[in-house]
């Protein structure tokens, strides 16, 4: 089964021998490595190049161990590009498992890493290079540092639901369904049944993703690790922050774990790209509040994995979903704030705080968005919608709903519209 990845190849055909190193960054098994050594090289081929001319080299695998040393990389591709007519196109499949070396030449101490191998062959003028890899903080804020603006940056996510649904096809709701269960990571597509699904989700937490912050990390604390996690999965879509979730840790479970450390613990997380953080945004006050954030899980399915595919309430689903699909989209998006003076028990009038679910970000472009699972009584329709009447803006308005299919605008010109229509259509915003 072939699952169209079209964006991120528009991508790569267009930041082609542009100079630049091209980072192909995002959560393990979520198609990066497909992407390249599949999609992108299949582009290739079909438009004139040499499968000769195409270098890949694998650092996970034991046949291309020696080349997580920099300099045997650096050493090995010159050997075969330096001095030749033909372009040459190199892949390096997670670039995070390089090793970093002493230099030889250089007793001060400072060692040679991938951006010393990757910087050297950028300046072979017949080599355009591309790297994968699924650390954050080493391919996103460092690499930016080290490479000084000679990178270009390709985000991958696990599938969208267009793209789940333009592998499986039929029915949409059932699509939708399967969907919000077992999310979006490819290698589901091919397992035979549910069950096999299930199990194949829960290992890639176990066996891939936690294993690997553990071992790079050096963790100590694995079961405070696990902890933490399962306490952001089974709270997607709720305001939280470290400090919450070391309390609730000390308490409930009796574990005696410092607020900084769950910080930490977050912040590997995040770089390993399994869960994202959204900020709340002030909208008329045009500030970031300092906490709580609320934290994404970077697929359902994994998410729902984490916590033994229970808790399925689709109200938190649907929004981490929404959330999923505007970053895979490119937005930046955050957590809206608006307030409005109301009159309390006491008769005194008070400032109340009221959510805007998400405020998308498309350069000067601003749209607000609510995610509402159903919408079946007019005191939920007012609650849900009354925060946008305090934006105090024009800029458009939607509320994404799952008891809908047919879209329409109401009297104040905001866009009701089904969660699959909105999934399906990336020209709303």
């Amino acid at each position: 089964m072939q699952i169209k990845r079209d964006n991120y190849l528009r991508q790569l055909i267009n930041f082609q021998w542009d100079g630049q190193i091209k980072v192909i960054t995002g959560i393990r098994r979520c198609g990066k490595s497909y992407l390249l050594g599949i999609i992108y090289k299949k582009y290739l081929l079909d438009n004139g190049v040499n499968e000769e001319n195409i270098i890949s080299i694998e650092l996970d695998l034991a046949k291309d161990i020696r080349y997580r040393n920099p300099l045997e990389l650096s050493s090995y591709v010159r050997d075969i590009v330096s001095g030749k007519d033909d372009k040459y196109y190199l892949f390096v499949d997670e670039i995070q498992m390089s090793d970093e070396v002493p230099n030889p030449y250089n007793t001060d101490g400072k060692k040679i890493t991938f951006y010393d191998a990757l910087n050297d062959l950028k300046r072979l003028e017949n080599l355009d290079v591309y790297v994968t890899g699924s650390n954050s903080k080493m391919l996103s804020s460092d690499i930016l540092t080290e490479f000084r603006g000679r990178s270009d940056e390709i985000k991958v996510h696990p599938l969208s639901f267009a793209e789940f649904y333009s592998a499986v096809g039929g029915d949409k709701e059932d699509a939708f369904e399967q969907y919000a269960f077992f999310g979006g990571m490819p290698l589901i597509l091919s397992r035979p049944n549910d069950n096999a699904r299930m199990k194949y989700l829960s290992s890639l937490f176990s066996e891939v993703y936690l294993k690997d912050i553990v071992e790079r990390k050096k963790i100590e604390r694995e079961e405070a690790l696990n902890n933490i996690i399962d306490l952001m999965a089974s709270s997607i879509g709720s305001f939280s922050n470290p400090k919450k979730i070391a309390d609730a840790l000390n308490s409930k479970l009796n574990m005696k774990i410092a607020q900084n450390t769950v910080t930490s613990y977050i912040g590997h997380l995040e770089d390993a790209f399994l869960f994202s953080e959204a900020k709340r945004y002030d909208v008329r006050g045009k500030s970031y509040f300092d906490y709580p954030y609320k934290y994404y899980c970077e697929d359902i399915g994994l998410r729902n994995a984490r916590i033994g595919f229970r808790q399925q309430e689709m109200t938190h689903i649907m929004e981490n979903i929404i959330y999923n699909e505007l970053i895979i989209r490119g937005f930046s998006v955050d957590i809206g704030v608006v307030y409005s003076r109301e009159v309390n028990q006491n008769g005194n009038s008070i400032r109340v705080p009221r959510e805007i679910d998400f405020i998308v970000n498309n350069g000067g472009k601003r749209t607000y968005i609510q995610s509402a699972f159903a919408l079946n009584t007019d005191e939920k329709e007012i609650q849900e919608l009354r925060p946008f009447s305090l934006t105090g803006d024009s800029f458009p308005k939607i509320i994404v709903r799952k008891d809908i299919r047919k879209r329409w605008y109401n009297e104040q010109g905001i866009l009701n519209i089904g969660i699959i229509d909105f999934l399906l259509d990336d020209s709303l915003i």
